[in-house]
């Protein structure tokens, strides 16, 4: 492997910080673990799985080979990630008070309804792939990546976001209420936009 084992724990860290930031896949974890708690849930995550994995990959094939084409592509798709930092966490600071609401159509009963429940809605967002091409170049050297360098990659991509949405399913019929309050929305949101706003301090200097 080309990557350090420095370099895959700051990245974890990195999506950990993404992972605590309500968006889309949130709200359907939220609405099925609301609905139907761990049963009807966990399927979803399963399904989310399947493209936090997806599209990293799609994302480091593409941006190696813009690499092989223009070589100071690296060092400005670094900078992209750092701008996409700040301005994530500047948004998140700014409506840390906007309420998740709930999709009835993401609450179907049957595990089959959550696994596809939850493909849709990682896959239903491809600029999810830009968002990675600009993520990527900020932790790693793509131009040297080797195979095993991409499976840790995806692997973490996907295990992160995976562990904390089962965690997720299992704690909210007992933090139902806790979550979904208007005061606790807004610290966790302005704490992730805190963090945010650090790590893309921290890209340059990596």
């Amino acid at each position: 492997m080309s990557i350090s084992p420095v370099e895959l724990l700051f990245y974890a860290g990195a999506l950990l910080v993404l992972f605590l930031t309500p968006g889309p896949v949130w709200v359907a974890m939220l609405a099925r673990a609301m609905s139907g708690g761990f049963a009807a849930a966990w399927p979803l995550a399963f399904g989310v799985v399947i493209g936090d994995a997806l599209w990293p990959l799609l994302a480091i094939l593409g941006v190696t080979w813009i690499i092989s084409e223009f070589t100071y592509f690296l060092v400005a798709m670094k900078w992209v990630a750092v701008a996409m930092f700040l301005s994530m966490g500047a948004m998140l600071i700014r409506y840390a008070s906007q309420s998740i609401s709930a999709n009835s159509r993401l609450t179907r009963p049957g595990k089959w309804a959550g696994f596809i429940a939850g493909l849709v809605v990682i896959l239903g967002n491809p600029k999810a792939i830009l968002f990675y091409m600009g993520l990527l170049p900020g932790f790693f050297d793509l131009s040297k990546l080797t195979l095993w360098d991409v499976i840790a990659i995806c692997s973490i991509s996907a295990m992160i976001p995976l562990t904390g949405n089962l965690i997720m399913a299992v704690s909210i019929d007992k933090l139902r209420g806790v979550l979904t309050s208007p005061g606790a929305l807004k610290r966790m949101n302005m704490t992730a936009g805190v963090l945010l706003i650090v790590v893309a301090f921290v890209i340059p200097f990596t």
